[in-house]
């Protein structure tokens, strides 16, 4: 299974909401904390970056002065945690919102429950496959 396309994708992909998942739960804790900037987790963009990689022309480096131009893998995706400091929600400038930190808990479980489920029918996949049938 290493350097199948769908784990590569589903390894990171876990990996990054868990990251998002920390950062939801440290900002409802800190919802009342005076002066607390919530964080806000992001990868979709790297990761869509690296889907579409193929749709892209890969230039050819010549000098060492030149930017490279290689194509990603899954392992260049870093989740980046921004603390969020230019918004404010309350008087004491923590700008943690409950209903929108619960809305986006929500979005992160649904997408990890997905991604799950595309886990598990391709693991039944291949136990059919070992199973001969």
């Amino acid at each position: 299974m290493l350097g199948d396309y769908t784990w590569s994708l589903i390894d990171k992909e876990s990996e990054c909401l868990a990251q998002r998942f920390k950062a939801v739960s440290k900002n409802l804790a800190n919802a009342n904390t005076p002066g607390y900037a919530r964080h806000n987790v992001s990868f979709e963009d790297q990761l869509r970056e690296v889907m579409e990689q193929d749709k892209k022309l890969h230039m050819t480096v010549t000098d060492k002065a030149h930017i490279p131009s290689h194509p990603l893998k899954f392992d260049d995706v870093h989740a980046a945690d921004m603390k969020i400091m230019d918004e404010q929600y309350r008087l004491d400038l923590n700008n943690v919102d409950p209903e929108r930190e619960m809305a986006v808990l929500a979005e992160t479980r649904m997408m990890y429950t997905g991604f799950m489920r595309v886990a598990s029918s391709k693991l039944t996949m291949l136990k059919s496959v070992i199973a001969g049938r």
